[in-house]
């Protein structure tokens, strides 16, 4: 008989490249979680970047910016597709799309949301009347409910899917923090594959079962991101109009 050991069910890896390893290649369709910069894979992103590897579809809320995340990606030439809901800070992306070198999916937020969190639970489509009547209709199925309009929207499975926690055990439960709980838990459940990385790794048992947000069964592999930059893409502040007292 087989005995269980909890050494079986780790899947951390010593870093990015060798989570990468062996799983990423050419023509994949990526998922990749974040919202701008917060929340994002940067490591894992870095490494498919340092791989190499081209003609990537990637399926996420936006680009962020040219020289970080995907815009290292777009800026080696290695996206031939995007399937994003904004993309107005990403200057490299906008030269791309403008000359006809990218090809762009718009996808309304909440219904590439919706598209990854089907694709995960296995619902191959579904109806929204999100974008009726725009460009984002055209080609697609209409169909109307008690006098409405509706549009289909497929379900979005991955090859891989690129996601950022703030803190995991071994068995790749994930719990994410704040803001960065955006587009990181259905963008996990609809790879075929999915990596994480996180700022802090525990024991299996540490983490609160009432607090994980992505069990471990949709997580393959793991690596740690100690450090990660958590760079901000604008910085705003506000003017001081209050008097100076000496």
């Amino acid at each position: 008989m087989e005995i269980f050991s909890p050494d079986r069910v780790h899947k951390l890896y010593p870093d990015a490249r060798s989570a990468l390893a062996g799983i990423v290649r050419d023509g994949m369709l990526l998922a990749v979680g974040g919202f701008g910069l917060c929340g994002i894979p940067e490591a894992l992103l870095a490494a498919v970047q340092e791989s190499g590897v081209r003609d990537l579809t990637i399926a996420s809320n936006n680009a962020g910016v040219d020289d970080w995340g995907i815009g290292l990606l777009l800026a080696a030439r290695q996206v031939k597709k995007m399937i994003s809901s904004y993309v107005g800070e990403n200057g490299e992306f906008e030269r791309q799309f403008l000359s006809g070198e990218l090809e762009v999916e718009f996808c309304p937020q909440g219904t590439l949301a919706e598209r990854m969190r089907a694709g995960g639970a296995g619902i191959p489509g579904f109806y929204t009347p999100t974008g009726v009547g725009t460009v984002v209709a055209e080609g697609k199925e209409h169909k109307e409910f008690d006098g409405h309009t509706y549009i289909l929207e497929r379900g979005l499975v991955a090859d891989l899917s690129l996601v950022k926690a703030w803190k995991a055990d071994t068995a790749g439960n994930l719990v994410y923090r704040r803001t960065a709980r955006n587009f990181n838990p259905p963008a996990a459940t609809c790879g075929r594959m999915t990596v994480a990385e996180a700022e802090i790794i525990v024991q299996p048992g540490e983490l609160d079962p009432d607090q994980i947000h992505t069990p471990g069964i949709f997580v393959h592999r793991l690596v740690h991101n100690p450090h990660p930059e958590k760079r901000i893409e604008k910085i705003t502040t506000r003017e001081n109009n209050s008097r100076e007292v000496f």
